[in-house]
């Protein structure tokens, strides 16, 4: 994998996906999404990148998948590999059949045999939603709780290896003596696209 789309960036932080990819491949090419006002202006640092590769920022909305892709092929070839990455960002749609379109779309725009990565909050405990108003509220795109539905419908290719789609916490964890970590309420997966 050389191109990484990852949509819902976030601030820069330690070992962002450009620093991660070019130091395995130094011609990797990312795009970054986001459209924080706050990210926008720490954009500098997520540009920074390998000679041989590319880094890209994009300011747009999750919401509007035909403008992250149209801007997003400035930089990467749609017609070779390229990463998906939803790290996060669709806890911030609260209705799942919304989610649900915006990765298809997504997903759609990728040729064959593509590395979707969604990760959504869920997890199916009744009265959640309920109990738990919309994290930071106040805020234009508020964290919703996790949804009830289960997340494996977002990764409907069967590409989908091993463990499928889980607790992060639990997917694809390092050996320890204290055996399996506790689950999160955040889910994750990959799929293949073929």
């Amino acid at each position: 994998m050389r191109q990484f789309l990852d949509i819902g960036t976030g601030l820069p932080s330690v070992d962002n996906t450009h620093e991660i990819a070019q130091r395995v491949a130094p011609e990797c090419r990312i795009v970054y999404v986001d459209n924080d006002p706050l990210v926008l202006a720490h954009a500098r640092a997520l540009l920074t990148s390998s000679p041989e590769g590319v880094t890209h920022y994009v300011d747009a909305d999750l919401r509007d998948p035909d403008t992250i892709v149209r801007e997003a092929a400035g930089t990467l070839d749609f017609g070779r590999p390229i990463a998906l990455m939803l790290m996060g960002i669709l806890g911030h749609i609260e209705d799942y059949d919304e989610a649900r379109e915006i990765v298809r779309r997504l997903v759609a725009a990728l040729p064959r045999r593509q590395l979707p990565r969604p990760v959504r909050q869920h997890r199916h405990q009744p009265g959640l939603r309920r109990r738990h108003p919309p994290v930071q509220r106040g805020r234009v795109d508020p964290v919703h709780p996790p949804h009830p539905r289960p997340d494996r419908r977002l990764l409907r290719e069967p590409g989908t290896p091993p463990p499928g789609v889980t607790s992060c916490s639990r997917w694809r964890p390092d050996d320890n003596a204290w055996g399996l970590p506790a689950e999160v309420h955040q889910y994750g997966g990959v799929a293949l696209k073929r």
